[in-house]
């Protein structure tokens, strides 16, 4: 518990922008603390689950499925190769290309990974109900759907 001289001034306090910030830094916390214990990063779990989902590709079209940068992409394939997560094999279209797949491994991997993050989710979510979880998250994915658009209307011609 913080002294009144430690408070934050009430003006910005009650603010949604920085009540999102305060509990984004509070989530990105938990939840790198939840990977960490598994022994992974935030990236590897993106990765596991976007090769989970839609199958062996490209090291280009990973990172834009899992909006990881090429530059973190070709780390963070290294560290779950050595660890035999995931595979790397020539392109049969293109020999200078990689296709990565999931293994047996990183499957497992990634379902402990999933019970990890259902945990942090339970924890940061703690005071609110099943109904004001639902609302929060759907509110949540309302303004990120919002703003997503009017960033891609502005970048077309």
């Amino acid at each position: 518990m913080t002294s009144p001289a430690e408070e934050p001034p009430a003006r910005w306090t009650g603010l949604p922008s920085w009540l999102l910030t305060q509990t984004a830094g509070h989530a990105h916390r938990l939840v790198s603390d939840g990977f960490s214990s598994a022994g992974a990063r935030g990236y590897h779990y993106r990765l596991l689950a976007t090769l989970d989902e839609f199958g062996p590709a490209s090291q280009a079209a990973l990172g834009r499925r899992s909006g990881i940068h090429l530059s973190d992409m070709v780390a963070t394939i290294n560290e779950l190769a050595d660890r035999e997560q995931v595979e790397r094999a020539p392109d049969p279209a293109d020999r200078r290309r990689n296709i990565i797949s999931l293994t047996a491994e990183g499957g497992r991997q990634l379902r402990r990974l999933e019970k990890r993050l259902a945990e942090t989710q339970d924890e940061l979510l703690e005071p609110l109900s099943a109904e004001e979880r639902r609302r929060l998250t759907g509110l949540l994915a309302r303004l990120l759907d919002h703003h997503d658009r009017r960033i891609g209307a502005a970048r077309e011609p």
